[in-house]
């Protein structure tokens, strides 16, 4: 496994991390034993970022990833988030820190690495999401609170809300990390023409670098879309909902097979190693998230990363299976 650095944090990270989230449901659906297994596995084959979240689960992922580190005690960056209630405007600054407060109490810790805002953020606000002056005036003072109580070492957001908010956020200088929605059908957020669809990114990544900020992939499978497997598996998320690229997953899914020739030509084993070496080509992208449903993927995430990036001969095989296509500027979900 080979690291990057995460921005200005000076985190050392594995360019796969473990996602524990609800699309791929092992840290919320599956049993304690394979719960241990597999974060032990992923261990040995040097992932150290693991991400996770209350609302996976309804804190079950926090609750479960607490106690096998609890067990396994390793030398790991930990990240979690907090959502901020649009309604609870004016008391934001009390409500995050007892949201973090509950997080270490379920992950078992006196102190996460990462902290993020897991609430969409949009130019205007409004139906759920934050705008970016209230997330600049109460949650970055919010989070700053938290780190100089040594409770956070450092602070970022989830980029899943409107693209258009994004830079704005970036351009405030206040984030260390952010998580960034980046995969072979929208890559737009590296400037990259391949598969572009959806929402339009506009090259985050390059603003960010200019911040010095650490970038984490988010949906870099596409939230499953970009696999060989024909059905889901049984513990993963049954519906999912696309971020950043089709209306729907059925979507996802149909464009996504336009890129089976990378396997029957030979330059990847399946389209999920495909997606996966994709992601980690970016050298701005410091860790690849990815969702695991069972031991076997993870074995599979680290063999792929071993191959390393995509030689340039693949990513023009994959312009052509999938020509450009210009993405819009819709908001996305949290």
């Amino acid at each position: 496994m080979e690291y990057r650095i995460l921005g200005r944090t000076a985190l050392r990270v594995s360019r796969v991390g473990f996602g524990c989230g609800n699309i791929g449901g092992l840290m919320v659906r599956g049993t304690a034993a394979d719960q241990e297994r597999a974060v032990a596995r992923a261990l040995e084959l040097g992932i150290n970022y693991f991400d996770t979240a209350p609302m996976y689960g309804n804190t079950e992922s926090e609750t479960n990833l607490g106690r096998v580190l609890a067990t396994l005690r390793p030398d790991i960056v930990l990240a979690t988030k907090s959502p901020a209630d649009p309604e609870q405007r004016g008391k934001l600054g009390l409500a995050i820190a007892q949201s973090c407060e509950a997080s270490l109490r379920r992950l078992r810790r006196e102190r996460v690495d990462v902290f993020q805002l897991h609430t969409a953020v949009t130019l205007a606000g409004g139906n759920g999401t934050l705008d970016v002056r209230t997330v600049t005036e109460e949650v970055v003072p919010a989070f700053e609170a938290l780190r100089k109580q040594g409770k956070i070492g450092f602070y970022g957001f989830s980029g899943t809300g409107e693209a258009a908010a994004i830079p704005q956020l970036i351009a405030t200088g206040a984030f260390d990390v952010f998580q960034v929605i980046y995969n072979i059908l929208n890559a737009s957020a590296g400037n990259e023409p391949i598969g572009a669809v959806g929402a339009n990114y506009e090259n985050v990544l390059a603003r960010a670098a200019e911040q010095r900020m650490g970038a984490v992939g988010i949906r870099v499978l596409a939230g499953g879309a970009l696999s060989s497997e024909t059905s889901r598996h049984a513990i993963s998320s049954q519906n999912v909902v696309p971020m950043g690229t089709s209306a729907d997953y059925r979507g996802d899914v149909e464009r996504a097979a336009r890129l089976t020739p990378l396997v029957s030509e030979g330059h990847v084993a399946s389209l999920a190693e495909a997606a996966l070496r994709f992601a980690i080509t970016n050298p701005m992208i410091a860790s690849a998230l990815v969702g695991f449903s069972d031991l076997a993927q993870v074995e599979a995430a680290a063999a792929a990363e071993k191959k390393g990036p995509l030689p340039q001969s693949t990513l023009d095989r994959i312009a052509q299976l999938l020509p450009h296509v210009t993405p819009s500027g819709a908001p996305q979900g949290a």
